[in-house]
């Protein structure tokens, strides 16, 4: 298969982990920059304030936040990057440069194998246990520590 500029190397579609995923539709080199995270801009307090996306799910979220505070929320205008789906063994990184963020693959990717990247989601106050169990994840990794979380979350 040839690819142009305009013909990406990644499907949305449905995904075992969660809702839709991103799959590779190529062999994706290690280092490779796949895509760039887009959205609304604004800053992490202003999207907090914000009623939930998905009141069936508020825990349920398309925001990156960067670090300066600005916040990317992809619900409502982002593109593709928001369906990649968190792993606790992933095999792409996001990476901030200049105020933006871009998704590069960690290791060679297959045809067909599934985007993902380590969320490691960061919440204020205390973490219950409630909490966390909201925060679950089902990468099926073997190395799996089961919350989207960074590991450092306090449990409350």
């Amino acid at each position: 298969m040839i690819r142009t500029k305009s013909s990406p190397s990644y499907v949305v579609r449905f995904s075992r982990i969660h809702g839709n995923g991103v799959f590779a539709k190529v062999l994706i080199r290690k280092g490779t920059r796949i895509i760039e995270y887009r959205g609304l801009r604004s800053t992490i307090d202003a999207e907090r304030e914000k009623p939930a996306n998905d009141p069936q799910n508020p825990h349920h979220t398309f925001l990156f936040e960067l670090s300066d505070g600005t916040a990317i929320e992809a619900g409502k205008s982002g593109n593709a990057a928001r369906w990649i789906n968190h792993g606790c063994a992933p095999n792409c990184e996001a990476i901030e440069e200049d105020g933006r963020v871009f998704i590069y693959a960690l290791r060679t990717i297959r045809l067909g194998e599934e985007l993902t990247y380590d969320y490691r989601l960061s919440i204020p106050g205390r973490i219950s246990q409630r909490t966390r169990q909201a925060y679950a994840c089902y990468c099926g990794a073997k190395t799996c520590r089961g919350s989207l979380l960074e590991p450092s979350s306090r449990e409350g």
